[in-house]
C-alpha cells in the first residue's frame, strides 16, 4: 500500500465515520441506536489497521485531535476519557487552552484519533441526553433543588463508569481476536505512538482528584441507563 492508497482507504473511513456521526439523537437516532454505532466503528478501524502491513504502520505519521469541552472545570467524561483512548490505541491528556477552558488531546496514528473523536462525541452526547431523561422521572423529583446539581453529577458520573467498562470489555475481546489472527496491533501501534510522543518532550503531570460527594440513588440511575445502551449487542446480559 502506497501514500495514495493509504489516504484514499484513511478517507473512506473517515466517510463511514461521518455516517455514522448523522446517526446521532440531533438527527431522530435514540441514544442507544447511537451509541450501537460503536460497536461498528471498531469493526472498520480493525478492517483498516489489518489492511496496513507492519512497516506501514511504523512509517505512518501521528498526529493530535482536539475535543473541546468548552468549560474550565472537570466534567463527568473525565471517567470515561482513558477507557476512550485505549478502545482506540491512541493517549490522551488534558490541557487548558488560552481562553483557560480544558479540552481532551487525543494523540496517535490519524484513523484511531479521528475514531476517539467521535466516540467521546457520541458518549458526551447520549450522557447529557440520558440526564435530560432522568430529570422528568420522579426519582429525580423526590430530590430537593439544593440537591439536584449532586444529583445531575452522580448520574453522570455513574452512566459514563458504566460506559467505561464496556469500553473496556470490547477491547479485550477485540484485541483477543485480532491476536488469535496472528498480529499483535495493540503492541506495534503502542511502539509508534509512545516513540512519537517521545519526541514532544511534554510534561506530563498526575492531578490528584479531590474526593466528590456522590448520591447513591442518582449514581446507580446512570449506571442502569449506561449498561442498558447497546455499545457492543454481544456484551448484554441474555
Amino acid at each position: 500500500m502506497n501514500d495514495h492508497s493509504d489516504l484514499a482507504a484513511l478517507e473512506k473511513l473517515k466517510t463511514r465515520i461521518q455516517g455514522l456521526r448523522a446517526k446521532t439523537t440531533d438527527n431522530g437516532c435514540t441514544e442507544g441506536e447511537a451509541l450501537s454505532a460503536a460497536a461498528k466503528v471498531a469493526e472498520l478501524l480493525d478492517r483498516h489497521d489489518l489492511s496496513l502491513t507492519d512497516v506501514e504502520i511504523r512509517d505512518a505519521p501521528c498526529e493530535r485531535r482536539d475535543f473541546e469541552t468548552h468549560r474550565n472545570k472537570r466534567i463527568p467524561l473525565d471517567d470515561c476519557i482513558g477507557a476512550i483512548a485505549n478502545f482506540c490505541d491512541c493517549r490522551v491528556w488534558r490541557e487548558k487552552t488560552p481562553a483557560g477552558e480544558a479540552r481532551y488531546v487525543f494523540f496517535g496514528l490519524r484513523s484511531d484519533i479521528e475514531v476517539a473523536h467521535y466516540l467521546t462525541e457520541l458518549i458526551d452526547s447520549a450522557v447529557r441526553s440520558e440526564l435530560g431523561r432522568y430529570k422528568t422521572t420522579a426519582d429525580y423529583r423526590r430530590f430537593r433543588h439544593q440537591e439536584r446539581h449532586l444529583a445531575n453529577a452522580s448520574f453522570a458520573l455513574g452512566m459514563v463508569a458504566s460506559i467505561a467498562d464496556k469500553l473496556t470489555a470490547m477491547k479485550a475481546r477485540r484485541d483477543q481476536a485480532n491476536t488469535g489472527a496472528g498480529r499483535d496491533l495493540v503492541v506495534l501501534k503502542a511502539s509508534v505512538v509512545d516513540a512519537e510522543l517521545d519526541k514532544l518532550k511534554l510534561t506530563m503531570t498526575t492531578v490528584r482528584r479531590p474526593t466528590r460527594r456522590v448520591s447513591p440513588v442518582a449514581y446507580d440511575a446512570g449506571d442502569a441507563a449506561g449498561a442498558s445502551l447497546a455499545l457492543d449487542p454481544a456484551l448484554r446480559q441474555p
